[in-house]
């Protein structure tokens, strides 16, 4: 005779309640636990973090795009103006290069020092974990779930390549590992996540500092009036100190290097 008795479900198995409010603190913890776990298993504890637009091209894919578009006589100047920004794609590029050759170089070749990280999307972050992928070194992507323009890239090493459901936890690991971080520029995304280090910092809720470079000094100048802020008592001068302005590959990754060569090198990871 068939046994037709009634087997219960294992809580973690039962997907409704997985996906409902009452799972929610679940679904969180999940999402700190489970990123801990890889990041312990590979080794990574310090990461150099980059920021930026998820809408630039590649030089090459700009050009195919122009060329295209004054093919058709349609967007001409909207394929001008990416081709120009695709700058700054390379830039992100050749600077997460040069970072992990020389995050490769310390301790006798260890990769698992100051390891390239990104939102996972493309764009600049595409650009950043391509570069150090191109190094043959380790690179993160914390990727997150949104309706439009985030999907992950190819470049992410494939063992360090997250979803995130969560902004928060999503943001908690930017910053818990973070010893550097380079913004390029980006949008209303790019911006949160630059005024959220930052107040972290003026706020001293990190137990450490870290480097803050923005790339791009043209952008920055015009897009945020740092001076002004100042200039209306909302900050202190020595609020703009915390951020550092380049438009040079070189001169960031000397400023980079420079900072974490000074102390960062000899401290733990985990910065809140």
């Amino acid at each position: 005779m068939a046994d037709t008795r009634y087997r219960a479900e294992k809580a973690y198995n039962n997907r409704e309640f997985m996906n409902s409010r009452e799972g929610r603190a679940l679904r969180i913890h999940a999402e700190y636990m489970e990123p801990e776990s890889r990041f312990e298993k590979f080794g990574v504890q310090d990461t150099i973090v980059f920021f930026g637009s998820a809408r630039f091209k590649s030089r090459r894919q700009a050009q195919v795009a122009l060329k295209e578009a004054r093919g058709s006589g349609i967007d001409v100047e909207a394929a001008e103006k990416a081709l120009a920004m695709s700058r700054y794609y390379e830039d992100a590029r050749a600077l997460a290069k040069k970072l992990t050759h020389w995050s490769k170089d310390l301790n006798g070749g260890d990769d698992r020092r100051f390891v390239v990280c990104t939102g996972g999307g493309p764009g600049i972050m595409e650009a950043a974990n391509r570069g150090a992928s191109e190094a043959k070194g380790l690179n993160i992507g914390l990727n997150i779930s949104i309706p439009h323009e985030q999907h992950d890239n190819p470049y992410i090493t494939r063992h360090l390549s997250f979803e995130f459901h969560y902004f928060f936890m999503r943001k908690f690991w930017f910053a818990y590992m973070a010893k550097a971080i380079i913004v390029f520029p980006g949008g209303f995304g790019t911006l949160d996540e630059l005024f959220e280090v930052v107040t972290l910092m003026q706020t001293g809720k990190l137990t450490r500092p870290i480097k803050i470079v923005l790339y791009g000094a043209d952008y920055w100048q015009k897009v945020v009036n740092f001076e002004a802020l100042a200039e209306f008592g909302t900050i202190n001068k020595a609020d703009i100190e915390l951020m550092t302005v380049t438009d040079s590959v070189d001169e960031a990754f000397e400023n980079i290097t420079n900072y974490l060569a000074g102390g960062a090198l000899h401290e733990p990871g985990g910065a809140l």
